[in-house]
């Protein structure tokens, strides 16, 4: 091997390439040190200005994701390699995947929608696709639920941005509504004392709400109440049960008699 040719032509590809390479380099290193500390100060402002902890990781994680795209897109030009080709190649690429994965891509544009808009956050009660549950996690893809059997549903988020839901707790409380019949050969103002009664005794009704014990229907054998109580959405089924045990036996105390036709009639 001749040394000599050798280290001609090393010396020209430095000659030629060197400056170009250093400058990559250095743009390289000193890009992505920018792009560091692009993301903590975008960081410092969302966390200034509140934006939901859930939101922030995946918009830092995006921003600083095509930053990077685009700083190697930058380097590659200032080696001569061209870019065009590549970004062809990237934007077909993409454009494949995309068709594969259209219901994931519903479920990320899905998830976004949901952490922007916030129809529900992770604790709400909430009735999403036939199903009835705490929201237990906010993910890109799926919402998980806890049902109140204690059951996990994953839903994806695609249907969910684009559907009904009903954030029952969205509120802070929650009304139960109750129905119960007596016979109607009790006196109207009997029957009313002792279903609020009931009520006042209930250990989770807000005290600083009026609740409402109203007539709904009468009928040649029964008179049927509704009974409507604010509650914390924590505590729906406790006050819920509570008012259906309580009822029959504060009845039995006062000496209201019940109707033979009551089921049917709830029913119809």
């Amino acid at each position: 091997m001749d040394v000599s040719k050798v280290s001609s032509l090393i010396t020209t590809y430095i000659t030629l390439y060197g400056g170009k390479v250093l400058l990559a380099i250095i743009t390289l290193i000193v890009g992505l040190w920018v792009i560091g500390q692009l993301t903590r100060l975008l960081g410092s402002i969302m966390t200034n200005r509140h934006v939901d902890r859930d939101v922030q990781p995946f918009l830092l994680s995006l921003v600083s994701g095509l930053l990077r795209v685009l700083l190697l897109l930058s380097v590659a030009g200032m080696l001569g390699i061209e870019t065009t080709s590549f970004v062809a190649v990237v934007g077909a690429a993409g454009l494949a995947v995309g068709f594969a994965l259209q219901g994931s891509l519903a479920n990320f544009a899905g998830g976004v929608l949901i952490l922007v808009f916030k129809p529900y956050r992770v604790g709400d009660l909430i009735n999403a696709q036939g199903f009835t549950g705490n929201v237990e996690a906010i993910q890109i893809f799926n919402t998980i639920l806890n049902t109140l059997d204690n059951r996990t549903i994953i839903l994806p988020n695609g249907p969910l941005s684009t559907s009904p839901i009903t954030n029952i707790s969205g509120k802070g409380l929650i009304r139960v509504d109750l129905t119960f019949a007596a016979g109607n050969q009790n006196k109207l103002d009997d029957t009313m004392a002792s279903l609020r009664r009931v009520v006042a005794a209930c250990p989770t009704a807000l005290t600083d709400r009026a609740h409402d014990v109203l007539v709904n229907h009468v009928s040649a054998d029964a008179i049927l109440f509704d009974v409507r109580v604010w509650s914390h959405p924590d505590h729906y089924w406790d006050t819920y049960y509570f008012m259906q045990e309580n009822v029959i036996r504060q009845f039995g105390v006062d000496g209201i008699k019940g109707a033979e036709k009551v089921q049917l009639m709830i029913n119809s």
